[in-house]
């Protein structure tokens, strides 16, 4: 179905540009209306714009119609979990946790300081290594 409507939708669009096209040209913006073409006469003019009217409704339904179906197969979602998560005790007896032993991120970074500063320095220029 939606790719009916979309088949359909893409006809509308591409003969709705064709007849803005076919238009003759009445505001001289940029100076080239005016001239007689090959589509002069005023019934020529009502055609196209009361054809550029229908296609522009079509263009508009056929844009309602394309948004609604995609919005039919949508249900909603939610970024909250909507079943509760069950709260289970553990099996054993409840130990305390014990802080970590290593410290904390300053005494890591002071770790690995210590370490590049007791590397012997190179004899000469050397390629680097990846670690």
């Amino acid at each position: 179905m939606q790719t009916v409507v979309i088949v359909i939708h893409l006809m509308i669009v591409a003969t709705l540009i064709g007849m803005v096209l076919l238009q003759k040209s009445e505001g001289g913006g940029l100076g080239m209306g005016g001239g007689a073409g090959f589509m002069s006469s005023r019934g020529t003019a009502n055609l196209l714009s009361r054809t550029t009217a229908v296609l522009a409704v079509g263009f508009f339904l056929t844009s309602l119609l394309l948004s609604w179906l995609a919005s039919y197969d949508r249900k909603p979602a939610s970024i909250i979990p909507t079943e509760p998560t069950s709260q289970s005790q553990p099996a054993g007896p409840a130990t305390p946790i014990s802080p970590p032993q290593g410290g904390g991120i300053l005494d890591s970074l002071r770790k690995s300081d210590e370490r590049q500063q007791s590397q012997p320095e190179p004899a000469g220029p050397q390629a680097p290594r990846s670690q």
